[in-house]
Parts: structure tokens; sequence; C-alpha cells
């Protein structure tokens, strides 16, 4: 057993920055086109209607966050309220997300690097990727805190000047303002099949319940941080996608080059800001180079988040016993890491070296989703089992969860055959795993007693 404890050095701003960088803030770019012309043009309302949804799944963490402060997130709260079994399937399906996640990020670092400066190949963009991602998260929590917030502070930088640009160079007129809010009964197929893509935007303020045994008092720090992290999120996505319209309000020109919306955004907006005019020979093309460079910026900062994430979910797992501890539940003496899980993930990442960026994408939602219907479902049991029940009790900790539930199997129909399917063998591979640890289900799976857990939460 690890006598030795992680540090507890994240406040609440910390972990906003932890879950904005996971998210990557420009990541609305991303699905630009495809969710515009989708919604008929009408992305903010899309993106009003997603934070909706999500809103109630971010309670529901908010709430098992400050019952059970400790590492492992969704794998840490259905272990303790459903019992090792179901906590077990949860977390490895959990892991399917978050594993995953840094390797879809390792490969668009090296397509998108490759396409700027060809003369190197992919594959030395991944490496160097992983290697700097590593040792950043080897060295410490609080190293890896100062370079989300730095890299936080350029997407800002960024987006303020895109907004800035937009705003001052778009002829408003109350028809142009109100076009891209402004919908029919006719939109809202539109509109829900959007949101349905936008949720995975938000994919990232669950994350932050992974550092509960890093931060400064847990209890009141992980909520704060969780909503913070998703109305933050929800008002960048929903300010920026606006402004996008407001510069190329032609969305209909999507329709054949969706994935490259984004650059023609950009490319209109350099065009009507007359950048030339104050950069010179630097004005051309500005604000798409400066895009891209952000963008980057912000993949990066969320491939370290993920590790960082995932690492701290190995790290339970192997508390627990589940997974072994001789690998998994070692922290490093002088940085308070822990590294041989860090190390793990890294070289679980190299398969972005022979993997497609299409099947990487597919394997992400389908652990996400499941993380997000358990959570709602704990809530509900381990507030409202063997106690009195009030209305308020029953509105707070059944209705809202139960909503959230109810949410998060409507997105299910909205994933697609290759996502189920690779994730149905993920679970199966799972379960034959679970198999061997209780040797046919004749014995418990390891676990952690009341006293180290209570131990755990106070500390």
């Amino acid at each position: 057993m690890s006598a030795i404890k992680m540090k507890r050095v994240l406040t609440t701003p910390a972990l906003i920055a932890f879950g904005l960088a996971y998210m990557v803030p420009l990541g609305i770019f991303t699905t630009y086109g495809e969710v515009t012309v989708v919604s008929n043009g009408h992305l903010p309302i899309a993106y009003i209607i997603t934070l909706a949804m999500i809103f109630f799944t971010a309670l529901s963490y908010c709430r098992m966050a400050n019952k059970l402060p400790i590492a492992g997130s969704a794998y840490t709260y259905v272990q303790r309220t459903f019992g090792g079994k179901a906590g077990f399937l949860v977390g490895w399906a959990q892991i399917l997300d978050y594993l995953f996640l840094p390797i879809l990020n390792y490969l668009v670092l090296g397509i998108y690097l490759h396409e700027l400066y060809d003369s190197i190949p992919a594959y030395v963009y991944v490496l160097a990727s992983i290697v700097g991602v590593s040792v950043l998260n080897y060295l410490g929590i609080k190293l890896i805190n100062w370079a989300n917030i730095t890299l936080n502070l350029f997407q800002a930088l960024f987006i303020v000047l895109f907004i800035i640009l937009t705003l001052t160079n778009v002829h408003l007129t109350p028809e142009t303002m109100l076009k891209p809010i402004s919908v029919t009964s006719d939109d809202f197929s539109g509109l829900f099949s959007g949101a349905a893509i936008l949720c995975l935007a938000f994919l990232g303020f669950d994350a932050i319940a992974t550092l509960a045994e890093e931060s400064n008092n847990a209890k009141k720090t992980l909520p704060r941080a969780i909503i913070g992290t998703v109305l933050i999120a929800g008002c960048i996505f929903l300010v920026v996608s606006y402004c996008a319209h407001l510069a190329y309000p032609q969305w209909t020109d999507f329709a054949d080059n969706k994935d490259t919306a984004s650059l023609d955004v950009m490319r209109r907006v350099d065009n009507i800001s007359h950048l030339t005019n104050v950069l010179g020979k630097y004005g051309n093309d500005f604000m798409y180079n400066f895009f891209q460079t952000a963008y980057l910026t912000g993949v990066f900062a969320s491939t370290m988040t993920a590790q960082t994430s995932v690492s701290r979910i190995f790290y339970a797992m192997g508390r627990e016993g589940v997974l072994p501890k001789r690998i998994f539940y070692k922290i490093h003496p002088r940085f308070r890491t822990p590294y041989l899980s860090i190390i793990f993930v890294s070289c679980f990442s190299l398969f972005a070296l022979v993997l497609d960026l299409s099947l990487v994408v597919s394997m992400i939602s389908f652990g996400a989703l499941v993380a997000f219907t358990f959570v709602n479902l704990c809530v509900i049991k381990s507030y409202l089992s063997g106690s009195k029940k009030t209305v308020p009790m029953l509105l707070k900790y059944g209705l809202l969860p139960a909503i959230g539930v109810s949410l998060s199997l409507w997105l299910w129909t909205s994933l697609e055959t290759t996502a189920m399917t690779v994730g149905l063998i993920w679970l199966a591979f799972g379960f034959c795993y679970l198999l061997y640890l209780t040797r046919g289900f004749t014995k418990l799976l390891p676990s952690i007693d009341h006293s180290e857990l209570n131990s755990i939460i106070k500390d």
C-alpha cells in the first residue's frame, strides 16, 4: 500500500482551468460546420439546448463529489453506491473515454502540424507530443496547472480578438442580429439533432472529479469547479458561435465542406477586418493563422489534462486492487504523482501511430455516456435510500437526476453503430476480466475498507 499521498494544491480557479483545458474552448470549431447545417443556421440555440441538457448531469456530479471527494470520478461513485462489480464495469467503460482522448489529440496534433510543416513526418510530432505531455504530468499537478492557465489564456486572447473584430466590422441590423436565434417549429428536429452532437463538446467537466485528492477542501471546490466549468464553457460556445454566424451568415455554403467551415469563417474575418492596414503584410491571413495556432494550443492542453485524469482513475482502481497495485497504486516520493500510471498511459498512447482518427473518435462517446447515466443513478440511490423523503429531497435528489438519466439515455440514440460495437466489445473484455478477478463470481472484488476511505476523505 502506498503511504505517500498526492499534494492538495488545487483551488476552484485551478480546477476550472483544468476543466476548460480538457474541453478546449476552441473545440466549438471542430463541429461548427456540421451542426450549423444540421440546425439550419441556429447553432447558438443548439448550444443553449445542450447546456440545459448537460446541466442536470453536472449537478449529479456535484452531489457525488460532495459525498465522495476521492479520486476515481464515476468509477468510485458507482463502486461505493452499487457495489464493486457495477463500479468496475462502469470504470472499465469510463477508461474507454479517458484513455482514447489523449490518442485522439495526439492524432490531431500530428495531422495539423504535418499540414503546416510537411517536411517533418506526422509520427515525429506525435512522439514529441507524447514525450512532452508525459514529462509535464510526471513532474506534478502544479506544473500542469500553470501550463493549463497559460494555454487557456492564449485561447482566450484569440476568442476576445475574434469577438471584437466581428462585432466592430460586421454591419449589425436587427435582422442580422436576430437571425441566428430566430427559430420556427420546423427547426426543432434539427436543433435537437445538433444538440446531441454538441453534448460531446462538454465532455471534460466530469474529469475535474478525478482530482479530488489534489484539491483543497474538495467537498466545496469540486462542485463549484464543475458547475463553473460548464457555465463558462457554455457561455464561450454560445457567444463565439453567435459571432461566427454574424461574420459568415451564409451557412448554406457549408453543406459541401462542413469540416473546413471554421477556416472559411476565419478567412471572412480577415477580409472584413482589414488587418493589413494595421499590421502590413503580417495582416494577411492573420486570424486564419492565429486560429490554427490557438486551436493546436488548446488540443495540447486537452491532451495534458486527459492524461492527468486517466492516470488518477488508474490510481483509484489500483488502490482498490482491481488493477495491479504494484503498478497503478504508486506515488512518486518527490513529485507526488502516480508516475507508473502516467508511464502506462504514455505507452498506450503510442497506438496513435497506427490507429485511424475516425475509429478513435467513435470509441470516446460510449464510455462518457455510460458514466453520465450511472452517476445520475448514484445520486438517486445514495441520497434517497433509507431516509425520510420530503418533497424538496424528491425534487433535488430524485427528479433532477432522473431527468439527467433520461437525457443521457436519449443521447445513446445519437451514437453511431461503430461506437456501440466498439463499446460493447470493450465491455465484453471488461466482463471477462471481472470473471477472472472474482473467479467466476465466487469471490468478492478487492476493495479498500471504510476506515481507509474515511481517512482519504478527511485528509
